[in-house]
């Protein structure tokens, strides 16, 4: 580790139009909330991990949870998911922080520790992610946000912007520097985020022939491209509009 300070901050909660609880649905016998903490606490990269989730009661379980796994717990506003963050980067002191979502139970610490690199190896970067231009499964996102960053956009972003944390820093009015990874051959047509019943069955299907432990990215393609008796349970699900909160 270098003295830049990067904390994962996970955010996660109930209160799912969708599928309400899902974070704390077992995934062979863990939670998912469980599964990201670890895949975070496995990232090299990664100097803290810190569940942010909101003052509704309906939450209590998500900051017990987070309590019994081992990690600090911030809570805040249901909706300004954003402000959430910014409570997260001052009591921990962080020099950036990535951006995980509790509902995507497979993600691969190495890939985590791609994107931390990438800002650590230019700190001058607002702004990394796996997202700017998708190659990956949905489900698989990384995203970085320096200090100074995610403040800007604490102090100047409105509406949607704050329900989704990061869309201010790379598609809000002002410019930010941003630096992107893809991996080829692109797989974005893949779907291992926890959003459905069917989403569910798929990921409960993956974790029968991956085993209980964080997966690789191209573990998971390469299971999913070789079974697509798995990948059709549920290729039907739109993903929904970020608008939609």
């Amino acid at each position: 580790m270098t003295d830049t300070r990067i904390v994962a901050v996970i955010q996660a909660r109930t209160g799912s139009s969708r599928l309400p609880g899902k974070v704390l649905r077992p995934l062979a016998g863990r939670p998912v909330l469980g599964w990201m903490v670890r895949a975070a606490q496995a990232a090299t990269e990664v100097d803290d991990v810190v569940v942010a989730t909101s003052t509704a009661p309906g939450d209590d379980a998500v900051a017990d949870l987070a309590e019994e796994l081992g990690v600090a717990v911030v809570r805040g506003s249901e909706a300004d998911v954003l402000s959430r963050f910014v409570l997260a980067l001052e009591e921990t002191d962080a020099d950036a922080v990535v951006r995980l979502t509790a509902d995507c139970p497979l993600a691969d610490p190495a890939l985590i520790s791609s994107v931390a690199g990438l800002w650590r190896s230019d700190r001058t970067l607002d702004y990394a992610a796996t997202t700017l231009v998708r190659t990956l499964p949905r489900g698989l996102d990384v995203e970085l946000a320096s200090k100074q960053a995610l403040l800007t956009a604490h102090e100047e972003a409105e509406s949607f912007h704050r329900t989704h944390v990061t869309t201010y820093l790379y598609a809000g009015k002002r410019s930010f520097r941003t630096m992107g990874l893809v991996v080829q051959p692109a797989a974005n047509d893949l779907r291992v985020t926890l959003d459905t019943a069917e989403d569910g069955a798929l990921l409960d299907a993956l974790v029968a022939e991956l085993g209980d432990r964080p997966p690789a990215w191209h573990e998971i393609v390469d299971l999913l491209r070789s079974r697509p008796d798995i990948a059709r349970i549920n290729a039907e699900v739109q993903q929904k509009k970020l608008a939609d909160g």
